[in-house]
């Protein structure tokens, strides 16, 4: 780690840390382009940064991460493109599991994962089968995966368990327990980084209170530093939930 780094994380509130932080990892391509490279360079030089925060994260007993890694709209790719980034899945998975356990990580998807290549899938289940005895940070992939598509498959679970919809009113607690991420806190942060001001589809219903950080800085490029930034962020924010914002006591 260097001195920045270590600055930084002096300053961060161990007391105050988000139990849910979610992650839009954007930028891979243009990272890849001002370098002259393919895009996919850029998809490889990101699985670097995924292991730099995954790391971060734990050491600071983050509960919950959240990875967005694939979206429903990324097949709209080219065909090359795609499949790259399906190898570097696979290949992360294959490389990354001793770390997770060492960690004591456990990993969770959320999506449409049962669409993927079957391989991908096989490797996703060995890798969730073998760190599920683990206790510590929860870490979630998003893959083909969307915020509109999670919210249809909810109402499309409750509809299939025979719940009428001329019933008794259903809470927002019930509606949580058939979204994906059902058991995990809602996210405290959203980061995005590459500067784009938009959530790109992505826990549209969890994020409703959500801080979000952006940063300029692209994916590739985002580690322990830009990571202890976004938290100390965080941690200056005033969250009110929707509520009154604070009146200053006149003096006496």
């Amino acid at each position: 780690m260097n001195r920045r780094a270590e600055e930084l994380l002096e300053q961060i509130d161990m007391s105050a840390l988000p139990r849910h932080l979610a992650v839009i990892m954007d930028g891979n391509g243009r990272w890849a382009r001002r370098r002259g490279m393919p895009r996919v360079a850029g998809h490889r030089a990101g699985t670097h940064a995924v292991r730099e925060i995954v790391e971060g994260c734990a050491e600071l007993h983050i509960s919950a991460l959240t990875l967005y890694a694939f979206s429903v709209e990324n097949w709209k790719r080219p065909f090359a493109e795609v499949s790259t980034l399906m190898s570097l899945l696979k290949e992360y998975l294959a490389k990354e599991l001793e770390t997770l356990c060492r960690n004591n990580i456990r990993l969770r998807t959320i999506g449409r994962t049962d669409e993927l290549d079957p391989t991908v899938r096989e490797e996703l289940l060995k890798t969730i089968a073998d760190t599920s005895r683990n206790t510590g940070m929860v870490l979630t992939l998003a893959l083909n995966y969307g915020g509109r598509a999670e919210i249809v498959d909810a109402v499309n679970r409750i509809l299939s368990n025979g719940r009428k919809l001329s019933g008794e009113p259903m809470t927002e607690a019930e509606f949580n327990k058939y979204l994906y991420t059902s058991g995990l806190p809602d996210p405290d942060l959203l980061i995005r980084t590459s500067g784009e001001l938009r959530i790109s589809n992505f826990l549209l219903w969890q994020i409703a209170y959500a801080e979000i950080f952006v940063t300029d800085t692209l994916w590739p490029d985002f580690d322990k530093k830009c990571l202890y930034e976004a938290i100390i962020a965080f941690q200056k924010r005033e969250r009110r939930y929707g509520g009154i914002e604070p009146q200053l006591v006149p003096s006496r």
